[in-house]
């Protein structure tokens, strides 16, 4: 059996080796990141330059500044030799079979038996890497391909050969699940393994189309983007990113090493592929590419951004489209309904939509099984390593099968035979949801089996309506098994408004009532919650209706205070943005399980407000709670103020420790993004046990004017540096005013319906100054904060 993996190596710290040893060191691995030596100046020249470098990308490579500490640095020359402590050597250095094949001779010398040595490459046959090494070696040998950037994209490729131990590769999927929060494909070593395989030649389709229907390139980044649920990129900016010169070469290593694809060797990259390529306009590296950022201002102060003419190569600004496909892709929210009305519609846009999805149905079915044995493996790799938000057989689900049988015979191209017959049966389905799982046609089985891996990814689309206890607009209490209850919010964007308060109460009634063990609260949507609903308190604002106001603030607090007073444990698992009153619920619960890509925080104060379903109230709990004896205070004091004031939102579940909104012995991380409802599951049977109500906390210290002397200065100063506006101040005041237990003469103890009095006193307050009903309209039509 292999070595148990704590200590990893990573070889060549380029773009990829350094992002991929900051995303272990954040997973909480020690890492050694090792390049070649400098020939001038320090000798770890080369591997601190590219460190720093890669820790100073923003959004950043890494779950939290202090986790760059795991990884120690050195050279191929002096360091090498330290590679018999890893437990697994990730090699990513330059793409040259002959150089890599070199550096493992070197690697054999020191690793250990039974170490996992692995490479990244993506263009390599991973066969042709163990020619010569010894038989250990190649058993503990595959290709892991992570993509960039590593912390985000959650797919890793593994390649196995033909020497490499299937138990090595089982333990390893279930590593990479566990600990790394992958999701994990085996792929068979062909060109390009699977996601870039299918992506790549999509993306020659695109190129290919928008020169066939004179589409400009914007139009088409914006069909291929949002339109078809996938990055807002699109294409063309997403080949800049990647760099033209990049994409070219694997187009031509396709091309050169699938001779046997027709797909492939029909390809034809149009003429302004040459033009570009041949003056090196390769995209954001060049500055310049498919488009082409200036120093010009827009009306709006934004840099002016020109597009490439595909027809006369000059630059030229963006023209509004007439598109209808293009109009009606921003009318439709939801997904399936989008596509299948855009498939119905007629002009160039919406053929470049049919004709591209008729190209990659086609072309995806024909990969099986040449590139992986299933199908549902590359709906799997297009998700996570490309972003889509389905997959290609996801998709054709989506618009019927038939229908996307008749698209493909429209182009004069033709399916994989396997999908005729999936056509003859009466499911006519690629994906089928029972029991609670689902299930996939295995072609080898010539029958429906469920996914692998769905026991920690509670879906709860999955579930039957007869799982279903309560619901009402906004909010599904849903059976999710063990005697335990999952409050599924539904409402737009999840924003939290009188269906989501009423019925987590409604909830928290039915599990008390009917003996479940205890309330999850969670979602399978991208965002946990953007927060409450703005529109709601805006319209009451703007309207004066105060009575009805304030009868809205004391719903949010008081349902805030059952989840934390229930007679039964409440556990929140998030995912995604859990802003505003989503970080108030989850400081409320007795526990949460968040997922690490989970970004937190009180926002409150860019539409001019305070926390006011709780938040400030706990925040001050919170510090009478972490006093000690003898200790100076007012350091926390003024972090607390500042964490509030200045809306900050913690970039990494990890990070939400630090500024206070989880709280260690509490609060759970979920380095897989799909399993925090099944662990928050587990915690409620775990707390369900010997379950008592916390005591109702009336002994809350605050320190009154000698605490708000100093917030008030702390204030004044960000004032006096530029760094807030008259209304920012008059924000902070009122939240120094809730922490600090208002104008008390001296330090007392208070209660929490005391606190919770302040704060929504000061939150209503604030919705009677028109400079708080200028952000909070200036949110509603631009989705972003104003500063005034």
């Amino acid at each position: 059996m292999q070595n148990k993996i704590t200590n990893i190596t990573v070889l060549g710290s380029g773009l990829m080796g350094s992002s991929i040893a900051a995303h272990f060191a954040g997973c909480g691995f020690n890492v050694m990141l090792l390049d070649l030596p400098s020939s001038e100046g320090v000798k770890n020249r080369i591997v601190i330059e590219s460190l720093k470098k890669c820790l100073e990308v923003k959004p950043s490579n890494i779950f939290r500044k202090k986790d760059a500490e795991r990884i120690q640095i050195g050279n191929f020359e002096d360091d090498l030799k330290k590679i018999a402590d890893s437990d697994w050597i990730v090699e990513a250095i330059i793409e040259n079979l002959e150089i890599k094949k070199s550096l493992y001779e070197k690697i054999e010398i020191y690793r250990r038996p039974r170490t996992i040595v692995s490479s990244n490459t993506s263009g390599i046959p991973i066969n042709l890497l163990i020619e010569g090494r010894s038989d250990d070696f190649k058993k503990y040998f595959f290709g892991t391909h992570f993509f960039n950037p590593p912390r985000y994209l959650r797919l890793l490729e593994i390649i196995p050969t033909s020497f490499t131990d299937p138990e090595v590769v089982d333990h390893f999927k279930n590593f990479g699940d566990q600990f790394l929060g992958k999701q994990i494909i085996v792929c068979n070593d062909t060109p390009a393994f699977v996601a870039n395989r299918i992506g790549v030649v999509s993306l020659v389709k695109i190129f290919e189309l928008t020169h066939q229907l004179n589409l400009n390139i914007d139009e088409v980044d914006k069909l291929n983007g949002t339109a078809l649920g996938r990055p807002k990129s699109g294409i063309f900016r997403l080949t800049d990113l990647v760099g033209l010169d990049t994409a070219v070469k694997v187009i031509n290593d396709l091309k050169k090493n699938c001779m046997q694809d027709e797909f492939i060797q029909n390809m034809k990259l149009p003429d302004f592929i040459k033009f570009l390529m041949d003056q090196k306009f390769y995209g954001d590296k060049t500055s310049q590419g498919f488009y082409k950022k200036t120093r010009e201002k827009d009306e709006k102060g934004k840099p002016i951004i020109l597009q490439l003419n595909l027809n006369t190569n000059e630059y030229e600004r963006s023209k509004i489209s007439k598109l209808e496909s293009l109009k009606v892709s921003k009318q439709i929210e939801e997904f399936p309904k989008r596509i299948r009305t855009l498939i119905q519609l007629t002009d160039a846009g919406a053929e470049l939509i049919k004709k591209s999805l008729a190209f990659l149905l086609a072309y995806s079915s024909r990969c099986i099984p040449e590139i992986a044995d299933d199908y549902s493996t590359i709906d799997l790799a297009m998700k996570n390593g490309f972003g889509w938000e389905s997959g290609p057989f996801e998709v054709w689900d989506i618009i019927g099968l038939e229908t996307g049988i008749v698209l493909i015979h429209q182009e004069n191209l033709k399916a994989a035979n396997w999908v005729y017959e999936l056509n003859l049966l009466p499911e006519k389905k690629f994906y089928l949801e029972k029991n609670g799982s689902r299930h996939y046609f295995c072609l080898k089985l010539k029958n429906y089996k469920a996914e692998s891996g769905q026991e920690k990814n509670i879906q709860l689309s999955y579930l039957s309506k007869e799982k279903t206890v309560f619901e009402n607009s906004e909010l599904r209490l849903i059976d999710i098994g063990d005697e335990v209850l999952c409050a599924e919010f539904k409402s737009k964007h999840n924003a939290i408004g009188e269906g989501i308060l009423n019925g987590l109460n409604q909830s928290i009634k039915i599990a008390e009532e009917q003996n479940w063990k205890g309330i999850v609260i969670g979602n399978n949507a991208n965002n946990f919650t953007v927060g409450a609903n703005i529109m709601l308190i805006g319209m009451l604002a703007f309207q004066q209706e105060y009575d009805q106001l304030e009868l809205a603030v004391r719903l949010f607090q008081n349902t805030s205070m059952r989840m934390r007073y229930s007679k039964i444990p409440v556990v929140s698992a998030t995912q995604g943005y859990v802003f505003g009153g989503g970080t108030e619920f989850l400081m409320h619960c007795d526990a949460s399980v968040c997922a690490a890509e989970s970004y937190i925080g009180l926002v409150e104060v860019g539409v001019g407000l305070i926390p006011g379903g709780g938040g400030t109230k706990e925040f001050a709990l919170r510090f009478s709670q972490e006093m000690k004896e003898g200790e100076v205070l007012i350091p926390q004091l003024i972090q607390k103020f500042k964490t509030i004031a200045t809306a900050s939102v913690a970039t990494s579940a990890y990070e939400a420790f630090e500024y206070g909104y989880l709280k260690e012995g509490k609060d759970l991380v979920s380095i897989n993004s799909t399993s925090q409802i099944y662990l928050a599951k587990k915690k409620i049977i775990q707390l369900s046990e010997h379950y008592l109500p916390p005591i109702s906390q009336d002994q809350i210290t605050v320190l009154g004017r000698s605490g708000l002397g100093t917030l008030y200065a702390a204030a004044h100063t960000l004032y006096k540096g530029g760094y807030a506006s008259e209304h920012d101040i008059k924000i902070a005041k009122k939240i120094a005013y809730v922490l600090c237990g208002g104008d008390l003469s001296y330090e007392q103890k208070v209660s929490e319906q005391y606190l919770l009095d302040l704060e929504r006193e000061a939150f209503l307050s604030l919705c009677t100054e028109p400079k708080t009903l200028e952000r909070i309209q200036y949110m509603l039509e631009n989705n972003k904060p104003l500063r005034n």
